[in-house]
């Protein structure tokens, strides 16, 4: 409790010396490879999909910011051995803290909230063997250009139980690799 007080604390007086100037705002877009881990999810495959979205970059120092960012995501798992795949539909909110090692070059980690918004398979609606929300944790690395084109990497581990199945006790969690291309306007 105490490290979240803290935290907080710091943000809260980082965020008196921001003018509405320095705040950014842009959008990006790029590939997703999911697959599901946990319980019995050896037979699930990777599976691409896109992701795209609004993000907003909030400095705090010179090194640090903070980067919400809301976004819709295509997830999901293929089924081992066979062309079959599960389509999940996200709405995401990654909260990233993002530390400049150098000029444009970042490290960011911070954690997300996402809500289901779709679950297919084989054209049939499955979305009620899921659970509506997820929960994750981000880790990435991202490059800025001055003119505001940014590239970015991240990995999001799924931390809570997304299998809402009748009569299961397996637990599945979402582990998603992205890649992605933004710009931000000002």
């Amino acid at each position: 409790m105490k490290k979240l007080l803290l935290v907080v604390a710091v943000a809260v007086l980082g965020f008196s010396n921001v003018s509405a100037q320095d705040i950014k705002f842009g959008v990006k877009g790029g590939l997703n490879f999911a697959t599901l881990l946990g319980d019995n999810a050896s037979d699930s495959d990777l599976v691409s999909s896109f992701n795209f979205g609004i993000m907003s970059e909030i400095p705090i120092t010179d090194k640090f910011s903070f980067q919400p960012e809301l976004m819709y995501s295509g997830q999901g798992y293929g089924i081992k051995d066979t062309k079959d795949f599960v389509s999940l539909t996200y709405v995401n909110m990654p909260l990233m803290a993002k530390y400049y090692v150098a000029k444009g070059l970042s490290i960011e980690a911070g954690p997300q909230v996402g809500y289901l918004i779709g679950a297919d398979f084989d054209g049939e609606n499955i979305k009620d063997s899921f659970k509506k929300l997820d929960f994750g944790a981000n880790v990435g690395v991202g490059y800025k250009l001055e003119n505001g084109l940014n590239f970015g990497v991240r990995y999001n581990l799924g931390l809570s139980n997304i299998n809402n199945t009748d009569g299961s006790s397996n637990k599945y969690k979402n582990g998603v690799l992205q890649a992605s291309v933004g710009y931000f306007f000002f």
